[in-house]
């Protein structure tokens, strides 16, 4: 479960460093209320956009499954966070016992397995997306939820070292933009004409091994505007 656990453990820094200590209770250290579930929906609404489902619009084109796997982590982010908090709030035990139920959950296993061939059906897959989103608006259980995002996963041809790599990657691309004006509103989004996710899903291709120290620094000499 040690991947797991690290993912948890990193997004409690991050969620520690960006919102303050004790955002568990809902709020920032501004005063801003947090709802972890709602960011989720929303991330899911992004994802979904990423499949050609208008019957109206662009009837023949494809899925953007690089898109795909992006909106995916970023859902993970906050599932992950809104996990910590019940787990903090409900006193349902420490961030070990929480990357231990999470590798207990029935969908564990094929998420722990070599990526397969998926076979592909859009509308399947964003009925399972949905699916997601009616457990979040219901408010199910946690684990409910992080089983259902697991099957999310798997069908974005997601298993969990590549996710592990994925998260990874945008956890440090966050800390970047906490670090250049994400929350003042003066960070730049796009570089060069790409997407800050692109460019730092283009170093984790060119570079198999890599620390998040490396990447952070790979990201500085990306940056439009040098510090």
């Amino acid at each position: 479960m040690n991947k797991i656990l690290q993912m948890l453990q990193l997004q409690q820094e991050l969620n520690d460093a960006t919102n303050g200590s004790n955002w568990e209770k809902g709020l920032t250290k501004n005063g801003k209320k947090i709802d972890w579930r709602r960011c989720t929906y929303l991330e899911c609404a992004e994802l979904i956009e990423s499949y050609p489902w208008k019957h109206w619009k662009a009837i023949d084109a494809l899925a953007d499954y690089d898109n795909i796997k992006i909106e995916v982590v970023d859902i993970w982010h906050f599932l992950m966070s809104e996990a910590l908090k019940e787990y903090q709030v409900k006193n349902l035990g420490s961030i070990e016992d929480l990357a231990l139920n999470i590798t207990q959950l029935n969908t564990f296993n094929n998420f722990n397995s070599p990526i397969k061939n998926v076979k592909r059906d859009n509308f399947k897959e964003i009925e399972e997306v949905e699916e997601l989103v009616k457990n979040i608006f219901n408010h199910g259980s946690i684990e409910k939820i992080m089983e259902i995002f697991l099957k999310i996963a798997i069908q974005s041809e997601l298993n969990l070292e590549t996710l592990y790599k994925l998260y990874i990657g945008k956890n440090i691309l966050n800390r970047f933009r906490q670090d250049h004006g994400y929350k003042e509103g003066t960070y730049i989004k796009i570089w060069k004409g790409k997407e800050d996710n692109v460019i730092m899903q283009t170093i984790l291709e060119e570079k198999k091994e890599i620390t998040p120290l490396e990447l952070y620094n790979a990201l500085k000499e990306a940056y439009p505007i040098k510090s």
